[in-house]
């Protein structure tokens, strides 16, 4: 069910896109609340989401790599290389020109699937703010496994049935080989109700991720790899302050603790460690 606003407003979706339209349905059915503060605010969501999905698909065209963190390789005119295979924006180079030429020059990137996942997350929110702003709230950009800036305001739940496009799952391999542990799991992006893109595995089912990592078990094991109730998402309403088209956010804009449905994340400080 959506709420907005004081739960007396109401939005038209019938000229919204195929997506907006499908999430907006499914949330109205579902039996988790979902509080909106304005219209402005679940249309923003609605766009993100959107914008993530639309950003996995091109990386998965991009000719990006998969590697290991020790393989790990990029472009050097934008980025340093560092010793753990993370990458370094070079100082005159801005974020969003770092994250784009990922996504134009991707035959000279090469990583692994949780930095796949963080940048696809980053340029779905470049798509949807102002320039401007994603420079400035992501300056010092690193990409590396599941570092990220604080100001995407990653938002984790578990034990909800509901997921939508957008969101970030994570396929566990609690068996996986140990000479193989790159495959003890495959973080991913949800492009549909059974349609995951994974860095490294492309955009398939849920059956055909977890096919693959059953592959990678020790020998002898019988249990399966398995889609976690794990999900994640950008802190949207947050997010929604800097976006395209709208008034300009104070330069001073401090996150503001975010609650929903019992899960509060606020505001840490630059990067965040997250490792499942």
């Amino acid at each position: 069910m959506i709420t907005i606003g004081s739960g007396g407003e109401t939005v038209n979706p019938s000229g919204w896109p195929e997506l907006w339209r499908q999430i907006y349905d499914r949330k109205m059915r579902s039996t988790t609340a979902y509080h909106y503060e304005s219209p402005a605010h679940l249309v923003f969501e609605l766009r993100l989401r959107e914008a993530i999905v639309r950003a996995a698909a091109d990386l998965n065209r991009s000719g990006v790599q998969f590697e290991t963190f020790k393989n790990s390789h990029c472009n050097e005119a934008y980025w340093y290389l560092n010793r753990r295979g993370g990458f370094e924006l070079k100082p005159h180079v801005t974020p969003a020109q770092g994250i784009q030429d990922i996504f134009v020059n991707g035959w000279a990137y090469g990583f692994e699937c949780a930095t796949g996942i963080v940048i696809v997350l980053y340029k779905g929110v470049l798509d949807c703010i102002r320039e401007e702003d994603f420079n400035r709230l992501f300056a010092n950009l690193l990409l590396y496994d599941w570092h990220y800036d604080s100001d995407l305001g990653l938002i984790e739940k578990t034990g909800s049935r509901d997921s939508y496009p957008g969101d970030v799952r994570y396929f566990k391999n609690p068996d996986v080989n140990p000479h193989r542990i790159e495959w003890q799991g495959e973080n991913t992006i949800q492009m549909d109700d059974d349609l995951y893109y994974g860095h490294g595995v492309g955009i398939v089912t849920s059956g055909e991720i977890i096919s693959t990592l059953n592959r990678y078990r020790i020998p002898g094991s019988s249990r399966s790899a398995y889609l976690t109730d794990q999900i994640i998402h950008p802190d949207f309403l947050y997010l929604s302050g800097f976006a395209a088209g709208g008034p300009p956010a104070p330069a001073n804009w401090q996150q503001q603790p975010y609650r929903e449905n019992g899960i509060t994340a606020s505001r840490i400080g630059s990067r965040v460690y997250l490792r499942y």
